[in-house]
């Protein structure tokens, strides 16, 4: 099968990579589409540089090998990590956080930039029929985004500011947005922010608040910068939310989360169902954000265009 492999920080595209054999209790998957995310760019930069193996941990495919026979045929999305399911933190908080868990495509165990994968057929969510590839590929994000209402909660009348309107910003906006919460996205510039603009979010530049100005401030930017402007944003005794991973060293004051008595969350994975359910309904708009499709034979090219400025979502195809 075709394969993009990320060996010693580069890329590789392999046309003959053996097709991965399910283990007990795992189905075999054709990819039909995948999504170049955050994730995937930092970690070509260092980020888990311990990882060798096929990137990719947004998709969509078709069943074609699965314990029960009751699979076979079905489009599905699948969660990303995948627990020991023998550990206290598996029996009592699931796979996030176990500390024996693989992630598709990030620790462990190869993902979705392929013409096949594997995952635990209990990873699996049936995608919708009415709910096209195009935007079933946008659940795992999209239920990233929704992992923040799971962990805090949003104080009607309460300011909340969303900083990078990027792939995930963007999101995160329209998720915390649904019930009328007071939303700003913040972007260096007037044209980072005309999609969110587009998307009825209100918008405004970095420069244009003070210190101490939101309640709720959820960084997703990606870079030191980023973090330093939420750290200025956000009131005492206010919320941080921080969503990013990125491969670089930090060199921040992080006196004011003292001082201030900041409340700092770490947000990763989130719920799928949920996700595939707002999909359905057209609650939030996700294809607004893609800006290329490439098959994997052009990996290279679109790995370039997605790390571009500005650019959101790439799309890869077998």
């Amino acid at each position: 099968m075709q394969a993009i492999k990320l060996a010693q920080n580069n890329l590789q595209i392999q046309k003959a990579h053996p097709i991965p054999q399910p283990e007990a209790g795992e189905a075999l998957i054709k990819v039909t589409v995948a999504g170049i995310c955050a994730t995937d760019l930092e970690m070509i930069k260092g980020y888990k540089s311990g990882f060798q193996g096929i990137l990719g941990h947004e998709f969509v495919g078709v069943v074609e090998q699965a314990p029960d026979s009751a699979w076979l045929g079905k489009r599905v999305v699948g969660s990303i990590n995948i627990g020991c399911n023998n550990c206290a933190t598996c029996r009592q908080q699931g796979a996030e956080h176990c500390p024996n868990r693989r992630v598709l495509g990030i620790h462990n165990k190869d993902g979705a930039f392929a013409d096949y994968l594997t995952l635990p057929q209990s990873n699996l969510f049936v995608v919708p029929d009415d709910v096209a590839d195009e935007t079933a590929v946008f659940t795992e994000p999209l239920a990233a985004a929704l992992r923040i209402r799971e962990q805090i909660r949003l104080i009607p009348g309460s300011k909340t500011a969303v900083l990078g309107p990027g792939r995930l910003g963007i999101l995160v906006g329209q998720v915390l947005a649904l019930d009328g919460t007071d939303v700003i996205m913040i972007g260096r510039s007037r044209r980072s922010l005309a999609l969110p603009q587009k998307l009825g979010l209100a918008t405004s530049l970095t420069e244009e608040f003070a210190e101490n100005s939101f309640d709720t401030v959820v960084e997703t930017t990606g870079n030191e910068a980023g973090f330093a402007l939420a750290l200025k944003l956000i009131r005492p005794l206010g919320t941080l939310v921080l969503k990013s991973t990125f491969a670089g060293q930090s060199n921040l004051d992080l006196t004011k989360l003292v001082v201030a008595e900041i409340n700092v969350v770490g947000s990763r994975c989130g719920p799928f169902a949920p996700a595939l359910t707002l999909l359905q309904r057209h609650a939030v708009d996700v294809t607004s954000l893609i800006d290329g499709e490439y098959n994997f034979s052009h990996a290279i090219q679109a790995f370039t265009h997605a790390s571009q400025h500005g650019v959101r979502k790439i799309l890869l195809r077998p």
